[in-house]
């Protein structure tokens, strides 16, 4: 178990993050861990928990986070590290071993690389320490002076670790590192002297004394526009020594007396590279922002990164006088990756050192690697690694020597240590990947099937390792068509085997990706195939795996770190076609359980989503006597949020229920039908109808009269929307009975309504108004008033068009005495109905004042068919008078 602070405030064990749960337990936590073994007082706990002034009940709160948190730490065996939140008086004290703490390891390095005589060893710990930083310190706690006062303490000791690992840099004469190192901190901090003095005397010793003097100006002018003062002390003598030096200072190293070669260890050029051009300009920017850069190109397996980076290294020959170097790393292969001292070994000898000079150990060889490389323009390309840390120790020493790395992974521990810049490689756009087909197939063939070859290109996902494979199987089979290709890809089922030629293709690059990933990553992954949608949140994602949604965001993330999936939007992950396919092809390894958990959690998640969106209506479905509750289901801030979550998840919930059916689940098959009925009302004429139609099988699979009443009354109105008034009539005549039978007066009420409503746009006014007012009849018994409230606003509509405006108006200001203040559409919809009652009765002001309050209402709640209903009336009013 451990506990960090210096990122977001986490408990983690060996499966994964803890869930926390709200920001004010983060933050007891963070308060606890920032003193550990000390009793720290309620007074000081709740100073930290609220912003503002805590309010009266503050204690109580802050006791049922204790107590929460205590259940959390027993949960996951807290006392078997020796940890536990006791209480002492007033005070609670965490008592824990501290290295537990990130927090305080980090500060224990770094108070031993202040003690190290020897500046490789500072070098390593303060590396080391810095490595424990996964971002803004007590990230996800509250805004409250006590923690920013704590996050800010933390913050100034990184960033004077920061300016030790520099100094470190420098005694070994390596003043291009430091500042790499320091100009990515001098860049976020611009106000902080020593950060850029420090940079300007580490730019001047490697050499570059004007960008020194520039950074110099630079800040000087800042500090006078954002604080009007002038340079200090430290800044001052660092731009004298600068001034001082007649020549740039160059920096000290050891002598040596080898003869260097110039190594040329590229693999042969790539054959029928296409595309990429704006990738490639992107690592030419990258290779020419500063010094000694190390370029990172990233990107899925199959993606070309290998050949991209050859194919530019080979065009940039003549940028590299001092040679070339190529290690594979095999970060993503079957055969275990090379040690350090085995690639630098290599290095040393394409080098020109001889096998009795080069040292024994992979330190020393690395040291002598950088003392070499240190005058050269040389390009080192480290192909398929799989980890910041294997790539560090083979970084050479020069300013002027670029590095190019090539991952599936990220490698963001490069980018914060080294200052990597990352060059990101997508999937291939068409007109590439016909390109690509072009090249092995040759023009006349791509050319007799255009149409072939753009689906082929879309069937590949733009993928150019499945481009090659399909490309080389029809260059061994002259005989076949690009269409007759096309028919074998589209199938699902003999896709992936299509995509593998002996031991190269899709399937085996996305298994060498996936079993480099830790397990409850790989579990994630397989428990992907089972989801119902294209894309999913965490909460999903959770329920998939049988984990708490910070876990599955933390197995998400790592899962897009791998460039398996892709953040489509925030919050929100999507793997690529092929990528998709491989998931339900290991779906039959993931968790059986994990679809029936993800049609519990959309059903239990549905309901919460209904309630912010129709605030007081009845919940569309009671959950099945065997539902499963998940462990945390997302909160809904107001009506917007749950219709945006309706958006999302709507190819997820369509397939929801067809995966239900196919499981012969009918009892959660009708509900799923029936979870997105705010978003149907919103947008009814958008297709509901074949969704609506298999929840009816299924409610009438399962003999329920209720269910069968709630979706033929939804199906009814839907159809009577879409100008299929007959078909309407069919559902909504029977969903009456049905509910009388299930014993459900408001069903009842809703499903008399709707087939008044359906009535009287056939013209059968007269059962229309009889159908309503019973409704309207039956929902005062219900006491339930939004039912009360639509009936009587149906019925107004009624009379509008019978010509009783007098009642019309009456019902609508009946309904106004009940309707709830968070109900604005359903107001502003009742004011409508006002105005033009009010306007029928030759009562302009008024009408034109109720319809005015409803378009802004309207309009405010994003309801646009009011606020241009409202609008039209107003129009039509204005010219009357």
């Amino acid at each position: 178990m451990e506990f960090r602070l210096l990122g977001s405030v986490a408990v983690v064990t060996e499966n994964g993050d803890v869930a926390l749960g709200p920001a004010k337990r983060s933050s007891l936590l963070a308060m606890m861990l920032l003193r550990p073994n000390t009793p720290v007082n309620v007074s000081q706990l709740i100073g930290a928990l609220w912003e503002d002034e805590p309010p009266a009940h503050a204690k109580t709160v802050l006791q049922g986070h204790v107590s929460r948190l205590r259940a959390v730490l027993a949960e996951h065996g807290a006392s078997a590290y020796g940890v536990e939140l006791t209480t002492q008086g007033t005070a609670y004290t965490l008592q824990m071993p501290e290295s537990l703490v990130d927090a305080h390891r980090f500060e224990e390095l770094v108070a031993l690389a202040g003690v190290q005589r020897r500046p490789a060893d500072a070098v390593r710990m303060l590396r080391e320490a810095l490595s424990f930083w996964q971002g803004p310190a007590l990230t996800g706690t509250v805004q409250s002076r006590p923690l920013e006062a704590a996050a800010s303490g933390l913050e100034e000791r990184r960033l004077a670790s920061v300016e030790a690992l520099a100094d470190a840099y420098g005694q070994l004469g390596e003043h291009g590192r430091a500042a790499a190192v320091l100009r990515t901190e001098a860049v976020a901090h611009p106000l902080r002297e020593t950060l850029a003095a420090a940079l300007m005397l580490a730019l001047g010793r490697s050499g570059r004394q004007s960008d020194a003097i520039g950074w110099y100006h630079r800040t000087r002018r800042l500090l006078a526009e954002e604080l009007g003062v002038d340079p200090g002390e430290a800044l001052s003598e660092a731009y004298a020594t600068l001034l001082r030096s007649a020549e740039p200072m160059p920096a000290q190293r050891p002598a040596l007396h080898t003869a260097v070669a110039v190594p040329e260890q590229l693999p042969r050029p790539p054959r029928g590279f296409t595309g990429r051009g704006a990738e490639l300009a992107s690592l030419a920017r990258a290779v020419s922002a500063g010094d000694a850069p190390v370029c990172l190109v990233t990107g899925p397996a199959g993606v070309g990164k290998t050949a991209f980076a050859v194919h530019w290294a080979y065009d940039r020959r003549a940028d590299f006088p001092d040679g070339r170097l190529f290690a594979d790393l095999r970060g993503f292969s079957d055969t275990p990756p090379p040690e350090a001292g085995a690639v630098l070994r290599e290095f040393l000898l394409a080098l020109g050192t001889p096998a009795q000079r080069i040292p024994e150990t992979a330190d020393a060889m690395g040291a002598l690697f950088r003392s070499l490389t240190a005058d050269s323009r040389l390009l080192v390309v480290l192909d398929n690694a799989r980890s910041s840390e294997q790539v560090r120790p083979l970084l050479p020493g020069g300013d002027r020597c670029t590095t190019l790395v090539t991952s599936r992974d990220r490698l963001g521990g490069l980018i914060a240590s080294d200052a990597a810049r990352p060059v990101p490689l997508g999937h291939l756009p068409p007109a590439d990947s016909v390109a690509l087909l072009r090249s092995v197939l040759g023009a006349e063939r791509v050319a007799a099937e255009p149409g072939a070859a753009a689906r082929l290109a879309g069937l590949c996902d733009g993928l150019p390792l499945a481009l090659r494979v399909t490309a080389a199987r029809l260059a061994e089979r002259p005989q076949w068509t690009l269409d007759a290709m096309v028919g074998e890809l589209a199938d699902e089922q003999g896709c992936l085997a299509l995509l593998d030629i002996e031991d190269t293709g899709v399937s085996a690059a996305l298994r060498l990706t996936l079993q480099q990933l830790p397990e409850p990553a790989a579990r994630m992954f397989r428990a992907l195939g089972l989801h119902t949608g294209s894309d999913l949140d965490r909460f999903a994602a959770g329920a998939l795996a049988g984990t708490s949604p910070a876990q599955a965001s933390a197995d998400l993330d790592r899962l897009a770190v791998a460039h398996l999936l892709t953040e489509s939007v925030p919050g929100r992950w999507a793997p690529h076609d092929l990528v998709r396919l491989y998931a339900r092809h290991l779906a039959p390894q993931a968790d059986p359980q994990g679809l029936h958990r993800l049609l519990d959690h959309y059903l239990y998640t549905g309901l919460a989503a209904d309630a912010a969106a129709e605030p007081g209506s009845q919940p569309c479905y009671s959950l099945p006597t065997d539902f499963r509750r998940p462990p945390a289901t997302r909160e809904f801030e107001d009506r917007a949020a749950a219709l945006a979550w309706y958006e999302a998840e709507r190819p997820a919930l369509e397939g929801a229920v067809a995966a239900a059916v196919a499981l012969g689940l009918h009892d959660r098959a009708w509900r799923l039908a029936l979870v997105q009925w705010p978003l149907m009302l919103w947008r009814i004429r958008d297709g509901w109808v074949p969704l609506l139609r298999a929840g009816l099988a299924s409610a009438e699979h399962v003999g329920d009269p209720d269910a069968q009443s709630r979706v033929r009354a939804l199906l009814g109105w839907v159809l009577h929307e879409e100008g299929r008034d007959a078909e309407a009539l069919v559902q909504l005549e029977r969903a009456p009975e049905l509910a009388a039978l299930a014993g459900d007066a408001i069903s009842e009420a809703v499903a008399y309504v709707n087939l008044g409503a359906v009535l009287d746009s056939t013209g059968d006014h007269e059962r229309a108004g009889a159908l309503m007012t019973h409704a309207v009849a039956l929902a005062a018994r219900t006491g339930h008033p939004p039912t009360q409230v639509l009936t009587l606003q149906h019925l107004a509509r009624h009379c509008l068009g019978t010509e009783a405006y007098e009642e019309a108006l009456a019902h609508t200001l009946s309904a106004a005495e009940i309707i709830s203040p968070d109900a604005v559409v359903g107001r502003a919809q009742l004011q409508i109905v006002r105005g033009e009652a009010l306007a029928a009765l030759g009562r302009p002001g008024e009408a034109a004042d109720q319809l005015k309050e409803a378009a802004a209402g309207a309009e405010a709640a994003g309801f646009t068919e009011g606020s241009a209903r409202a609008a039209e009336l107003l129009a039509r009013l204005s010219a009357d008078r």
